[in-house]
């Protein structure tokens, strides 16, 4: 069967889910500590006075979770290997081409796995320190507002604490900037650094089974709602390894013995990679070619435009962002209002979903739950 970095994006999706349920009980137990006694007249030193205990609190969670994600991220990486290369012994099975008993011979993944699960771990490692340090933080900056706020005569402590904790909710936990300045939402980043890994694990173990049945091409397909960036390589076939440019190639036939057969290859799967094929998001795949035998598939109408996909993932994040809201809602009004964006936000997804034809991915508006 094909092979795509999608095949192991739910690997990434479990490993993003611990971070998210990290980050939704820091934001719970940042609200518990600062809703508790919010009316008394001392409840400015109260909160002060149990810093320490929420940052031991909060030192216990991230603690968890780095446990947690490491042996997660791992697993994973490896699961995504072992399935790339199930889908290169079944797809070369159902070719009936003799080479499947080649593909099946065992290959070692250790080293692969190791380092693949290694830059992930090493990638989100500074998010922990930003956790904590961003809990403190938020936790200082809501007393220091709400103990203002009645002194100038804005607001009520209660509705200056909850326009803090409203402000640390839209953005959630960062866990990365990158070089634009831009923060990440922790999950997002999470998911988008561990889905490329193990995207990347399930093509590498794919190819390099192929590899071993002596199988040198591979066709790219086509995807809906393509990007800028794979577009260019749809429906392409390239060399598993080697060379970069188009060329014409003179090869073996596939299954007759001594017959020649030219194929034009548009480049590598190394060179389209680094040209953004198979990014983190990619819903292309790549199998086995053939020459004499495979064919290149016909062009498919897409359900929809890239715009469109983006469109819904900015929705979840929306829906995401209220849900947070919700959770740090001091009292049933602040939550009635954020669980109200919530279901409008959901409303615009059912619309864009039946007027484009896109799948609706209810998980990706989900908030997971502490663990």
């Amino acid at each position: 069967m094909p092979v795509s970095p999608a095949m192991a994006e739910d690997l990434a999706a479990a490993v993003a889910d611990l971070y998210e349920a990290a980050a939704g009980t820091l934001t719970k137990k940042i609200t518990r500590a600062l809703a508790e006694g919010i009316d008394s007249p001392l409840w400015v030193e109260l909160k002060l006075a149990a810093l320490g205990d929420l940052q031991a609190a909060v030192t216990a969670v991230i603690a968890a979770l780095q446990a947690s994600a490491s042996d997660a991220i791992h697993a994973a990486v490896a699961e995504a290997y072992e399935r790339g290369q199930q889908a290169a012994v079944a797809e070369l099975g159902a070719l009936g081409v003799g080479q499947a008993a080649a593909a099946a011979e065992a290959l070692p993944t250790a080293a692969v796995v190791d380092r693949l699960a290694a830059a992930v771990i090493a990638d989100t490692g500074p998010a922990h320190l930003r956790m904590l340090r961003q809990t403190l933080d938020v936790y200082r900056s809501v007393v220091a507002r709400a103990a203002a706020a009645p002194v100038l005569g804005a607001q009520t402590r209660r509705q200056a604490a909850q326009s803090a904790l409203d402000a640390f909710a839209d953005r959630g936990v960062t866990g990365f900037i990158d070089r634009a300045g831009r923060s990440w939402e922790l999950r997002s980043y999470v998911e988008m650094a561990t889905r490329s890994a193990v995207g990347r694990a399930a093509v590498e173990a794919h190819t390099d089974r192929l590899g071993a049945a002596g199988v040198d091409l591979v066709i790219v397909s086509q995807a809906p709602e393509e990007c800028r960036l794979c577009r260019p390589w749809e429906r392409k076939i390239l060399t598993r390894e080697g060379a970069s440019g188009a060329r014409d190639v003179e090869l073996e036939h596939g299954i007759e013995d001594g017959r020649m057969v030219t194929v034009h290859v548009a480049g590598s799967l190394p060179e389209a990679r680094s040209a953004g094929l198979m990014h983190p998001n990619c819903r292309h795949t790549v199998s086995a070619y053939l020459p004499g035998i495979s064919k290149v598939p016909k062009a498919q109408a897409s359900r929809g435009t890239y715009e469109d996909t983006q469109q819904q993932r900015y929705l979840e994040r929306q829906v995401r962002k209220w849900k947070r809201r919700a959770a740090a809602g001091l009292d049933d009004d602040a939550r009635r209002a954020a669980n109200a964006r919530v279901r409008a936000y959901q409303a615009r997804i059912r619309e864009l979903t039946s007027s484009t034809g896109l799948p609706r991915k209810s998980h990706r508006e989900q908030l997971t739950t502490a663990r």
